[in-house]
């Protein structure tokens, strides 16, 4: 079992990229975006976080978040999201025989990172990548986005 180290700040910005388990060819995120939405609001009220940044991308998503003063603790709030993503889905994804023998669904663990600067590069960084991605022309047509606040 692999031995992370967390860089820990409390009360701090954190950048957030997570993907599903099976990336290609993959628009679970996008197809049940209200679900992600709905879980992410449920969340917030037991677990409350200031989200700078959100872009909800087909197979993946990023986002900024900072936590509360004296909290570190973004691993129960991304078990959480997960767990109620997962189970608000309709059993119709395609999953290996590998991950039904494991109970495996929807997204795998989050890559993250703490920002001791620079935080508007990250929120920026999530705003543009719809286009980066060749989804859309322009950052402002894409839906699932933090950038029409």
């Amino acid at each position: 079992m692999p031995n992370y180290r967390r860089y820990r700040v409390l009360g701090g910005a954190y950048f957030f990229t997570v993907n599903l388990l099976e990336r290609c060819s993959n628009n679970l995120l996008i197809n049940h975006v209200e679900s992600l939405r709905t879980v992410v609001r449920e969340t917030r009220k037991r677990w409350p976080f200031q989200i700078d940044a959100w872009v909800v991308l087909p197979d993946h998503l990023h986002c900024v978040w900072t936590l509360p003063e004296g909290d570190d603790d973004n691993s129960n709030r991304w078990r959480l999201i997960k767990q109620g993503f997962s189970k608000a889905l309709p059993m119709t994804e395609r999953r290996s025989a590998v991950r039904v023998a494991r109970g495996e669904r929807g997204a795998r663990n989050a890559v993250f990172g703490i920002m001791s600067s620079g935080t508007a590069a990250h929120v920026d960084y999530c705003h543009i990548n719809p286009a980066k991605q060749g989804l859309v022309g322009r950052v402002s047509n894409w839906p699932c986005s933090s950038f029409h606040r």
